[in-house]
């Protein structure tokens, strides 16, 4: 295959390998020697493993990653601090759209470093059963990597080659090439991962099957999408959900056994690698975890509230639509999990002590007469037709916020990013089933996740029944159960229900959006530099 040319991959391969992936892995810094040297030691390539872990940190727990992944779909809409409305509201959308550089940049580079270590294992003097983990861990975060690529630009460069130098061509490949390396790879890792691991962070098989049940759900290989499920719910891996699905977001609870995959960041920010030329070559927009910032409305300036770190530091950028507010049934207590309405009194003021209610911003309609609290219901946030009316208030999803940050004005975060839950295994068996026909074990699958999600009292309202499963029904289950967890656009894109489900419930996006906008606009950047101009053009629809 030929070579990519990223004028930028280069050097940040060469920079890349002091990078580390996480406080629990043991940082190694080989100041002032190569590359060549780190590699052909056990305790530097531990290093360019690290790194090529730490780019996941790029797209999970990011601004642009949530941009790509959960708005432009039916549950969201931007808040008025939205700086992507281009890419967010499909406006004009461009290859000079910023969160797309940094993710193309960011994943490239990325499959650069799996590439290298890939076919520089052999010379870096491992014991045999270490060498085929760590070779299994750079397999899967290949395909973990360019899952993320095709799924979203569609077929553009494919390598397994690394690139160690400046090249000017690139290569436009077949999706299915895409997915033939990312099944071979996923396969490969698999034999070799071990079922846990003391370095939280690190994939490890139940991961790596789980992961495969997403990608055979994508290209619609439903028995085996069922069979890598089924495989990690009845294999004894210690995973079970949460008792309670509030408890999922507590900071103090996030290595929970409900989690098979997670991207993780350090306690320490430093290591988080904001700003720094040598541990973050790409810019400085890495860093810690910022979705507390992103969903969050604007209730430091009302009456009786300011900032603080329990309600978070509100960047407002997007709001929920009215259609995912109606998604949870009165016995579900996901809501409540997910989202807040209330903001208590921090700042007292006239008649306002300490503690009352200040704001609350509620999906009901009610009347506010009388009430010594401020109201804004869902005939103040939406319009009649459900377009936004107000983009400062409405109920915040509150999964992401950290109450253990050093102040209210920190916008970095310790809290780790949840890839993979048991849950979507329950769901992605549901789908696969459902696809195959058979209902019943459909129902089986959706009903264990509802079954959690019941409040006391509601057990069999929850509980669905065959003839009410569809695919619609399993993905406004998906969105009750995983709503800003960056996974709502490709959900819909696999299932082609990406035109129907925006038009039809987001009335802020649904005009805007076109056919092309199925997959991404290549970087213009990445256009300019290459020679090879007619073999690689810009994806179909954008100029």
């Amino acid at each position: 295959m030929k070579n990519i040319v990223f004028k930028w991959i280069a050097g940040a391969l060469l920079l890349s390998v002091t990078m580390s992936c996480s406080d629990m892995i043991e940082e190694y810094n080989p100041s002032g020697i190569t590359s060549e040297t780190v590699y052909n030691t056990p305790q530097g390539f531990e290093t360019l493993i690290n790194a090529a872990y730490s780019y996941q940190r790029w797209w999970y727990g990011k601004e642009e990653g949530y941009s790509l992944s959960e708005m432009g779909t039916d549950l969201w809409m931007s808040g008025a601090g939205d700086i992507y409305p281009d890419l967010t509201k499909y406006i004009n959308l461009q290859g000079n759209n910023g969160a797309i550089e940094t993710e193309w940049k960011a994943l490239y580079a990325a499959v650069n470093i799996c590439n290298a270590g890939i076919s520089r294992i052999d010379g870096a003097g491992f014991e045999e059963d270490l060498k085929n983990i760590r070779l299994a861990e750079l397999h899967f975060l290949r395909a973990f990597y360019y899952w993320h690529i095709v799924e979203t630009w569609g077929g553009v460069h494919l390598s397994i080659e690394e690139t160690s130098g400046i090249v000017t061509t690139a290569n436009k490949s077949a999706i299915e090439d895409f997915y033939k390396l990312i099944e071979e790879d996923l396969l490969l890792s698999i034999q070799y991962l071990p079922n846990t691991t003391s370095d939280y962070g690190r994939v490890t098989n139940p991961a790596a099957r789980a992961f495969l049940s997403r990608v055979y759900l994508t290209i619609g290989n439903d028995q085996k999408a069922n069979q890598y499920a089924t495989s990690v719910i009845n294999g004894n891996f210690g995973f079970e959900l949460e008792e309670k699905y509030a408890d999922l977001w507590d900071m103090s609870n996030l290595k929970n056994n409900e989690v098979i995959y997670a991207v993780n960041y350090s306690t320490n920010l430093a290591l988080n690698d904001k700003e720094d030329e040598i541990l973050n070559p790409l810019g400085h927009s890495r860093g810690s975890n910022n979705g507390h910032l992103m969903f969050i409305m604007k209730y430091d300036t009302e009456t009786g509230m300011m900032r603080d770190t329990e309600n978070g530091r509100p960047f407002n950028r997007y709001m929920p639509t009215r259609f995912l507010l109606d998604l949870f049934p009165a016995g579900d207590e996901r809501y409540e999990g997910s989202f807040k309405e209330v903001f208590y009194v921090n700042n007292p003021i006239g008649n306002l002590a300490l503690g009352d209610t200040a704001v609350y911003t509620t999906r009901k309609a009610i009347n506010s007469s009388g009430k010594a609290y401020k109201i804004y219901d869902r005939n103040y946030m939406y319009q009649t037709d459900g377009k936004v009316k107000d983009q400062l208030r409405y109920p915040t999803l509150c999964k992401f916020l950290d109450n253990t940050r050093a102040s209210a004005n920190e916008a970095q975060s310790a809290r780790d990013v949840f890839v993979i839950r048991l849950a979507e295994l329950y769901l992605n068996a549901a789908e696969a089933q459902l696809k195959l026909g058979n209902l019943d074990s459909a129902a089986y699958w959706v009903n264990i996740v509802r079954e959690r999600a019941a409040k006391p009292g509601f057990e069999e309202q929850m509980k669905v029944v065959p003839s009410q499963i569809t695919l619609d029904f399993i993905l406004d289950e998906r969105a009750r159960e995983f709503a800003g967890e960056q996974i709502r656009w490709f959900d819909l894109k696999r299932t082609g229900k990406l035109f129907d489900r925006v038009k039809n419930n987001n009335p802020d996006v649904g005009p805007t959006l076109q056919n092309h906008h199925v997959v991404r606009p290549i970087p213009q950047e990445q256009l300019d530099a290459i020679f090879n101009k007619e073999e690689f053009r810009q994806n179909e629809g954008y100029q």
